[in-house]
Order: structure tokens, then C-alpha cells, then sequence
């Protein structure tokens, strides 16, 4: 690690320390945001072509939203590492970069030369991160992983408990939670992971898997307990079983779930509902703020007194029956001035709004939480700023995500490439530079 700011960044808790990447879709590219918004300098590794997602849904040829908002921050150097040539410059490249990132399928990075046995040759103390699908070693490590299949199989799916018109199951979708919460381990042990080498002199391999970031989503649930298991879990786990066993259709199957999670306090007051105008959120977990709600609703009902019995036979037609009054109460107002009654009594409750509207929200713009950045081809714009403030060492959204190739030259340069060198992979199509 050098101590030197790279490149121009400066103040960055992570000035100095280089990644060199090698990721596609979201997991991976997503970790280098963060790890650039810290400071490094992050040089994306593409094929001459560029990542797939960089036409996903572009408008512009190369240059898709999308995968300009994965990838800010970052310089896009293109190798051909199908070319013989291409793994020798990748091999003069590795020991100028303190970390090698890559989210490929499990036995690519093999292949391409960046596993870590591969790396540590060239440069021991490197840092290797790798985030796979279901891991490195077990009986589907060489499975493909997607956040959606990863949701099917670590139950998030089955424990979200929605299905379409069909019955078919229906998947969290707004944003791929599972290849995000990666990311952000991901960049969390690359920090941790330089901070021992920084003591010690050790460089180390980090694995990671999108199975195993799930599985922390849900630890709740997916956690072993004797007393609560034998209670509730076991039952219910021979219950759906069994079912499914004789044949239950998956809607069916569900419904047993949905059984054993009875309509509480905390559903009634940590819901949604509709209102005159707009949807509201009510978000009340404790019971004083229930209370508050329940102040500012004049509803009488039961569910937090010692007396109601929520496995009673007739509880959920009761819960029932008062969520019914919440919500005809609230139709008489529109969902704006029932969050105005709430917040100013100090509980926790939002109308719905719209994630293309938050660019301008007064408080989302109060907290500077949008970033003004000029894109070299689609001009200015405004990225998500890096999520947490130092005062002492700024945190910056570095640069737009980078075109194709844009940076190829300067950091061949940079790691001691000659010009003819560089001229020669340019002709041989090794490596290509924006047009």
C-alpha cells in the first residue's frame, strides 16, 4: 500500500490503496463503489466489448443507467485475457494493485489467473476478495448464483410469503437485496482485511457467497433455538412438509406459514394501509409508540393488554376486525396529514413515495445526499452519495462511472508500461482504449 493519494484523490480514509476488478452484474461492481467512495482507486478490468450490463437498457451505446450506477467511481481499463498477451500484462499489473476483486461463477477466477494462489505468486501481500454464489467447496459451489435464484433457495422467498394471481411465487424485486448486502460485506472485510495487513504484513484471501449473505438477511429464522424450535419452528417445518409431501400446491404450503405468524399489536401498527388519498406506513415497534397511534386513532383495542391471547381461537378475527376500523379511520384523511399527525407525536411513520421522486427530496437534498458528476459521453448528472461521513477523512464519489476503455493508457502508463509497449497491445487489439 502506498501512502501517496492516486490518481488525485485525496482525503479518503482508503487514499493509496489500488483495487484492481474484475466483476459483472452487481455484487462485485457494488463493492468497488464503496471501496472508491473511501478513497481507493478502483480500475475495472472489462473485455474489449465491456461488461454485458453496459448496454442493459442503455439509451446511449455502452453508457446504460444502469450500470453507470454500479460502477461510478471508477477508471475502465479493457484486457483481452483470452490473449496469451493479455494474462502477461495482467501479470506486470498485479503487483502495483493492493487488492484483486472478482464475482464471477466459482472456477472462473482459476481460469483467468486471479484466485488467489495465482495472485499471492506475483505479489504475496495481496488481498484477494471473491464473492461466488454458493461458495468455494460443497456439493453446488459450481452452481451460478443470482440474487433471484439465491432468494428460492435460502427461503427469503418462502419467507416473504407472496404469490401472483397464479400462485406462483413472487420474489422481493425492488432491488436485489441479497448481491447489495454482498457488496457491502464484501467492501467491510477488504477494509478489515488491509488494516491486518497493515500490522502484520499479511495479505489474505476473502471469500465470500451470496448464500451466505442470505442466510444473515434471515438469521433470525434461519437460527437454531431448542426451546422456540421444539415450540414453534419444528411443528411448523412437519406441518409444511407434510403438505407439500401430499401433493399442497405452494400457495397452500404458504398459507401454513402464514399460520403461525398471528395478527399482533405489531401488525396492526407496523403495516400499511390505504388513506383518502396515498398509502401510509405506520412503522410503531414499541409499545409506547403504539400507544400514541392508538391515541391519535381513538382505537380501543386489545392486542398489548396481558389479558388478549393471540393463540385464542377467535384472536385473528378480532385483530382483524380492528385492523378493519384502522383502516376506515384513516380514509377520512389523506396520507400526508396523517404523517403530519404522527412525526409531530414522535412515531414513526411515512406516506409511500415514488424512488424517482427522492432525487429531489428537501431532505434527501438537506443532507447532500445526491452527488453532481459530468459523464464524459451523457453529460451531468447526479449519482447516490457514499453512505457514510467522516469528518476527518471524506468519504467522495470519485468520478461517473467510466466509458469503455477510458483509462486503458494512463494506467498501463502508471504501471510501467513503455509507449511502444502500449501502442503495440493497441495494435494487437490486447488491449483497446475509448474511441
Amino acid at each position: 500500500m502506498t501512502l501517496e493519494a492516486t490518481n488525485g484523490q485525496e482525503g479518503g480514509p482508503l487514499r493509496g490503496v489500488r483495487v484492481l476488478e474484475f466483476t459483472q452484474i452487481i455484487a462485485g461492481p457494488v463493492a468497488g463503489i464503496h471501496l472508491s467512495d473511501l478513497g481507493a482507486d478502483v480500475v475495472k478490468v472489462e473485455p474489449p466489448k465491456g461488461e454485458d450490463r453496459r448496454n442493459s437498457g442503455a439509451v446511449v451505446p455502452n453508457e446504460g443507467k444502469y450500470f453507470q450506477s454500479l460502477n461510478r467511481g471508477k477508471r475502465s481499463l479493457t484486457i483481452d485475457l483470452t490473449q496469451e498477451a493479455g494474462r502477461d500484462v495482467l501479470s506486470r499489473l498485479v503487483p502495483h494493485f493492493d487488492v484483486v476483486l472478482s464475482n464471477y461463477r466459482f472456477g472462473v477466477a482459476e481460469r483467468l489467473g486471479i484466485d488467489y494462489a495465482s495472485l499471492r505468486a506475483i505479489r504475496p501481500d495481496v488481498i484477494c476478495a471473491t464473492v461466488t454464489g454458493f461458495g468455494d467447496h460443497g456439493p453446488h459451489a459450481t452452481r451460478g448464483g443470482s440474487d433471484i435464484a439465491t432468494q428460492a433457495y435460502s427461503g427469503m422467498i418462502a419467507a416473504e410469503g407472496k404469490v401472483d394471481a397464479e400462485g406462483a411465487p413472487v420474489w422481493l424485486n425492488a432491488t436485489p437485496f441479497i448481491d447489495r448486502a454482498a457488496a457491502f460485506a464484501a467492501a467491510m472485510a477488504i477494509c478489515a482485511a488491509l488494516f491486518e495487513r497493515s500490522r502484520t504484513g499479511r495479505g489474505q484471501e476473502i471469500q465470500l457467497s451470496l448464500l451466505q449473505t442470505a442466510l444473515e438477511l434471515m438469521s433470525n429464522k434461519v437460527m437454531r433455538e431448542p426451546v422456540h424450535d421444539v415450540t414453534v419452528r419444528d411443528p411448523l417445518l412437519h406441518r409444511m412438509q407434510a403438505a407439500r409431501a401430499g401433493g399442497a400446491t405452494y400457495r397452500d404450503t404458504i398459507a401454513l406459514r402464514d399460520e403461525s405468524t398471528r395478527l399482533t399489536s405489531h401488525r396492526l401498527y407496523y403495516r400499511g394501509y390505504d388513506t383518502k388519498q396515498g398509502a401510509l406506513i405506520l412503522g410503531a415497534i414499541t409499545q409506547q409508540n403504539r400507544d400514541r397511534m392508538r391515541a391519535i386513532l381513538s382505537m380501543t383495542d386489545e392486542t398489548d393488554s396481558p389479558d388478549f391471547d393471540a393463540a385464542a381461537p377467535d384472536a385473528d378475527d378480532r385483530v382483524e376486525a380492528w385492523r378493519r376500523e384502522i383502516q376506515q379511520k384513516l380514509m377520512e384523511k389523506p396520507a400526508d396529514e396523517w404523517e403530519t399527525l404522527f412525526v409531530e407525536a414522535g412515531v414513526p411513520a411515512s406516506t409511500v413515495k415514488f424512488p424517482e421522486e427522492m432525487s429531489d427530496d428537501l431532505q434527501v437534498l438537506a443532507m447532500g445526499m445526491m452527488t453532481p458528476l459530468v459523464h464524459p459521453v451523457t453529460g451531468p448528472q447526479r449519482v447516490v452519495s457514499p453512505l457514510a461521513r467522516f469528518s476527518e477523512t471524506p468519504a467522495v464519489a470519485q468520478r461517473p462511472a467510466p466509458a469503455l476503455g477510458e483509462h486503458s493508457i494512463e494506467v498501463l502508463r502508471e504501471c510501467g508500461f513503455a509507449d511502444a509497449e502500449v501502442d503495440a497491445l493497441l495494435a494487437a487489439g490486447t488491449v483497446t482504449r475509448r474511441a
